[in-house]
């Protein structure tokens, strides 16, 4: 599968994301009470933030999934860990379909990963994701995260986790 990516525009994309976000399946993004007003206003402070982006990732010209970046020094993880120089942190979310196909997730979390590592100044990638997430724990490890502790954020207890250049390659084979 290949994947394009796009920004995201909070106002034109905003329905879509909606029923993204508010699925049962998407239950660890936390905004399933979330209105349209409330997801356009979100990610409209992402567009907004200088250290926050959203993207849509795009398969066959379609939107296909979402991605989030974030430089931790600034976002979500103030605080909670060390930064080192070349730390990207990173969300991705891909919808609730009818119609599952076998491996799309993880070729998702594979995309994100090989265009997060197309920054030659991205010298690692951070995650948070709750611990109760098992499913992205998985996904994770399978591109070659390591999990260094759990943390607790405002929100959620978070698994703390990182995966450099080299063990991206070493987990998935992929050249970056």
């Amino acid at each position: 599968m290949t994947f394009t990516f796009r920004p995201l525009d909070p106002l034109k994309d905003a329905e879509l994301l909606h029923g993204w976000v508010t699925h049962p399946k998407a239950a660890f993004w936390m905004m399933q009470d979330a209105r349209l007003q409330d997801v356009e206003r979100e990610y409209m402070r992402i567009a907004a933030h200088e250290h926050h982006h959203a993207y849509l990732g795009l398969l066959g010209g379609e939107p296909a999934f979402l991605m989030e970046q974030y430089d931790p020094r600034y976002v979500e993880l103030v605080g909670l860990y060390e930064p080192q120089p070349g730390d990207v942190g990173m969300h991705f979310l891909t919808p609730a379909t009818d119609t599952p196909v076998h491996g799309f997730t993880r070729s998702v979390i594979t995309a994100v990963m090989a265009r997060l590592f197309e920054d030659p100044a991205v010298r690692r990638v951070v995650v948070e994701p709750d611990v109760a997430n098992k499913a992205v724990h998985a996904l994770n490890e399978a591109v070659g995260f390591v999990p260094e502790r759990e943390i607790q954020k405002p929100e959620k207890k978070a698994l703390l986790s990182f995966c450099t250049r080299e063990q991206f390659f070493a987990a998935t084979g992929a050249a970056v």
